[in-house]
């Protein structure tokens, strides 16, 4: 047994315990469901909401310590767990997320819809009204008042399955978010796109004048790297290119690169910093210098640049030599050579959530505003993410964006409005939202949370996004509690002033949640 089994066994046994205790009556009423009554001449069939009600509570956890043995994602993004329940429900009671399972792996939990709809159906608009009297005051209350909290914090919690706020605390009042702004991003650039869509790097050829042209599509996932992992591969476009123009007779040409489709300051507000390259239309793995995939590192000064000089070889490999690539511009005349374009939409979302990728963000935010008419900037970005929000009647009162990502300070977002996203996204009449619920990462093993819940019986139950700058900590996800509820929460802190005591004080808020019932 491997050590990420062991630690899924450990960090499970409890939830599972708790679990068994919810399902069984559950699934007696079942068992009495299906037995022919008066008028039937025999079992009446379970819908798949029957098979998921009862399974809800343990299937979500040993769902994502599944996801975690065999890693957030699969080559397209989706998690594999994901995909190979999907397998089973598909077979025997309906769809969820499509793709093959292995045979012989481990069974998964449901994603995130038939959960949802197991716990309770439709989604209700929160009420935006007076919190109802609840037992959850008394448990959360002394919790965020926990000095380490800094000095401002506010809350706030719901019920998915009927839409009601159980808490709030100043839930309201526009705090900086952090990385928490990364849900209005996921949601919003979803909305906008779609979670079939996907981004396209180009080649176009100049008729006139022979010039070929590397155009970029904004696809923040396009990787130079030999082992593509299931993105967009300069190397593929670099074959393909290669081909088209052999077939033309061209052996040699002169290479641009147009970055047009995005426009204003390319540098982040933040300046130079190894949590974010220069925001371009066109970048090879980030603009990252070390081989890596996610996290802080330094980046290129220019990444169109480099990505470029990249496809310059791909190109010489492949029999096509050229000049060193410069700046230009694509014309309407040019025809195009080959393309590559990223996985869906939705699991460009999930890889941004899980990893916590402010490039990413930062691309969806632009992509969001290209979709609503604006320009391809962080200002563009800003105004299309608050416009979509509210077209889908969020609560944006007090809120204001100035990025995607959530480094920009001047970002405010409030409590209720974090939770009633995340209440949207769970909605089974917005199917096209769910990545945003898959994409979080879960406690004790994916992600952001990776390192965090593993030893506080809190494992596999919350699935939240983090946030951190300096004096700002928050976390807002989701959680099932042991009563088998599943609640979305926020947590703002401002004016912290030890960043890992924050964090812990927002940890033991969340487990506590999982564990008191108390909603």
């Amino acid at each position: 047994m491997g050590p990420r089994v062991k630690r899924l066994r450990d960090a499970l046994r409890p939830s599972l315990a708790h679990a068994a205790a919810v399902v069984k009556p559950r699934l007696a009423r079942l068992t009495d469901t299906g037995r022919p009554g008066p008028g039937r001449s025999g079992p009446r069939p379970l819908g798949t909401w029957y098979f998921t009600a009862s399974a809800a509570t343990a299937g979500l956890a040993l769902a994502v310590g599944a996801a975690a043995v065999a890693g957030p994602f699969d080559g397209a993004g989706q998690r594999t767990a994901e995909r190979d329940r999907a397998v089973a429900l598909t077979l025997a009671r309906g769809a969820d997320h499509d793709g093959a399972g292995a045979a012989d792996g481990p069974d998964a939990v449901p994603s995130a819809p038939p959960v949802l709809r197991g716990l309770g159906g439709a989604a209700e608009p929160v009420n935006s009204g007076k919190v109802p009297p609840s037992g959850i005051a008394g448990v959360l209350d002394p919790l965020l008042a926990d000095p380490a909290l800094g000095s401002g914090q506010a809350a706030a919690v719901v019920d998915v399955a009927t839409g009601t706020r159980l808490y709030g605390a100043h839930a309201g009042q526009a705090f900086t978010p952090a990385s928490t702004t990364k849900i209005a991003t996921a949601v919003a650039a979803l909305s906008a796109l779609g979670p079939d869509h996907r981004l396209t790097t180009r080649t176009a050829f100049e008729p006139d004048t022979g010039e070929l042209v590397l155009v970029g599509g904004g696809d923040p996932t396009l990787t130079a790297h030999k082992a593509s992992g299931g993105w967009a591969s300069l190397r593929t476009l670099a074959a393909d290119t290669a081909a088209a123009l052999k077939k033309r007779g061209v052996k040699k040409t002169k290479l641009s690169y147009d970055t047009t489709l995005y426009s204003g300051p390319a540098l982040h507000p933040i300046g130079v910093n190894d949590n974010l390259s220069v925001v371009s239309a066109l970048t090879a793995d980030e603009g990252r210098t070390d081989g890596s995939s996610s996290g802080p590192v330094a980046r290129v000064a220019d990444p169109a640049a480099e990505a470029a000089r990249s496809f310059a070889g791909f190109l010489k490999e492949a029999g096509v030599t050229t000049t060193p690539p410069g700046p230009s511009k694509a014309t309407a005349r040019a025809a195009t050579l080959a393309t590559v374009s990223s996985p869906p939409m939705s699991d460009v979302v999930e890889r941004m959530l899980t990893n916590s990728d402010n490039d990413i963000a930062e691309a969806l935010a632009r992509q969001t505003a290209l979709a609503s008419g604006q320009p391809g900037s962080f200002a563009g970005g800003a105004k299309a993410i608050g416009a979509r929000l509210t077209k889908l009647g969020l609560p944006m009162r007090g809120t204001s964006f100035h990025d995607g990502s959530g480094l920009n300070r001047d970002d405010r977002l409030t409590a209720g409005l974090l939770t009633s996203l995340l209440a949207t996204a769970a909605d089974p009449s917005r199917p096209g939202l769910r990545p945003v619920l898959t994409g979080l990462p879960v406690g004790g093993f994916t992600g952001t949370l990776a390192e965090r819940y593993a030893d506080g019986g809190a494992a596999g139950l919350i699935r939240a996004k983090t946030g951190t700058l300096t004096g700002v900590n928050s976390l807002a996800g989701t959680v099932v509690t042991k009563d088998g509820r599943l609640l979305t929460f926020a947590f703002l802190a401002s004016g912290t002033t030890d960043p890992q005591s924050a964090q812990s004080a927002l940890d033991h808020t969340a487990t506590t949640l999982a564990a008191c019932g108390c909603g």
